[in-house]
């Protein structure tokens, strides 16, 4: 969906699309990093046992 976003925006120039791939990118990067945070638990966890 990103890359659509950003290659609809690349062909349009249109600002409100150019928004929406902003939203979608710091929604990827929360999530990659909420993923992250929850792998370093699943480690502790493991060498805890």
């Amino acid at each position: 969906m990103r890359d659509f976003t950003w290659k609809l925006f690349c062909q349009t120039g249109d600002i409100d699309t150019y928004l929406l791939w902003k939203e979608l990118e710091a929604d990827h990067e929360a999530s990659a990093d909420l993923l992250e945070v929850e792998e370093r638990k699943g480690d502790y966890i493991e060498t805890e046992l």
